[in-house]
């Protein structure tokens, strides 16, 4: 027997999950597939212990989706975002500047969640909608698009017809690679580490990305834990040394991030597992294809810095709604996907190079790019037409471009 919806969604994090989200509130029939069942408890053996930071207008999206009361509580609200630069090698803070959301809107620029709590939501969402068919634990292997319908088999066996194919199955997509649309990858020699610490000093609403050769380190707000500050790291750096990290002593993993963060928030204690993973910039050639869209990192992967990853996801998945609410006779039609792809690829472009260039001026180590980056962070502060449209185009608030 064969299943029929509007929307097959190949991918359960938690980009597809709040695409299933959004279209299932819509009122769309939406399957959901993904091989692997989402981890929804923080002290669960492979939770995702990552955060991410919803700027205003994911905000938007994840209350169309129905979801954003109960996420709400679950925050941490980030009213300033610090950037330190903090010279070579040697940790010295030499540059500090602050940009205020107040300058900009009377809302933060947005609020931080752990990822295992995005999860345990939706995943609730997805069941409180009854035109939502979620099944974790499958995933889809084979795509047959025609001019009226796409067909994806899946790895139970079964097939399913749709009228739109939302890959949002990660990094390596197999419906991406099943589309036939090709990417061009960027490799930097990076990993990353994720973790909580706790700390005496109140973060008061204030991100701080530390920069320094090998990359940012960024202290990202987040509710108590245990009756103590607590905040989000991502640590970048270059990848033999994350490595090292990743399975060092406690006590001396502790007094290394102490020292790698300047002290902003006194001394840091571990609070969670630390995750790694490789860093990488990922573009897909097109976002759309014969009766399927790309979202997430199927279509694009940047490096964790300035909160974009996520963020531009949830773009994707609000242009999507409204492309299919705009034309509801032509849901995964040609035109469609062509004007997605058109009011996406720029935007992202843009976005995509902007993090690649931050990137690589933070991995810089000789003397006159640390000056050169020293600079930048003055200058983009201190000119305030310049600082208003960053913010702006940060929050994506204005489109790049």
């Amino acid at each position: 027997m064969t299943d029929r919806c509007d929307i097959l969604i190949s991918g359960g994090g938690i980009a597809g999950l709040a695409a299933a989200a959004a279209f299932g509130t819509a009122g769309y029939s939406v399957i959901c597939v993904d091989p692997a069942p989402p981890i929804t408890d923080r002290d669960t053996d492979g939770a995702d212990m990552r955060t991410t930071a919803m700027l205003q207008p994911a905000r938007d999206v994840l209350q169309a989706a129905g979801v954003w009361d109960a996420l709400a509580p679950h925050g941490a609200a980030l009213e300033v975002m610090q950037i330190v630069d903090a010279g070579g090698t040697d940790g010295t803070a030499r540059t500090a500047k602050a940009f205020r959301a107040s300058d900009v809107s009377d809302l933060p620029f947005g609020w931080n969640f752990q990822n295992w709590r995005l999860r345990q939501v939706l995943v609730a969402r997805l069941a409180a909608l009854d035109n939502v068919d979620f099944r974790p634990g499958t995933g889809a292997e084979t795509l047959l698009t025609r001019t009226a319908e796409a067909r994806v088999g899946l790895s139970d066996g079964s097939p399913v017809r749709a009228k739109l194919v939302i890959a949002a199955d990660g990094r390596n997509s197999p419906m991406r690679e099943a589309a036939g649309i090709a990417v061009q990858t960027r490799r930097y020699g990076q990993k990353a580490l994720a973790f909580a610490v706790t700390h005496p000093e109140p973060h008061q609403n204030i991100s701080t990305e530390v920069h320094q050769t090998g990359g940012p380190f960024t202290l990202v707000p987040l509710p108590d834990h245990q009756g103590h500050p607590c905040s989000a790291v991502v640590w970048m750096d270059d990848g033999s040394k994350t490595l090292a990290r990743h399975t060092a002593a406690i006590d001396a993993f502790e007094e290394e991030m102490t020292a790698r963060s300047c002290g902003v928030l006194g001394p840091l204690r571990l609070a969670s597992p630390r995750s790694i993973w490789p860093i990488i910039s990922q573009q897909a050639e097109r976002f759309s294809g014969e009766r399927i869209a790309l979202v997430a990192e199927a279509a694009h992967v940047v490096p964790p810095i300035g909160a974009q990853g996520l963020n531009m996801s949830l773009a994707d998945i609000q242009t999507l709604l409204d492309l299919a609410q705009a034309q509801p006779d032509a849901l995964g039609g040609a035109d469609m996907l062509d004007a997605y792809h058109k009011a996406r690829f720029g935007d992202v472009s843009l976005r995509v190079a902007g993090i690649d260039l931050l990137n690589r001026t933070s991995q810089a180590s000789s003397p006159w790019m640390r000056g050169a980056r020293a600079f930048g962070v003055r200058a983009l502060h201190d000119v305030a037409p310049v600082r208003r449209t960053l913010m702006q185009l940060g929050l994506g608030t204005r489109r790049a471009g």
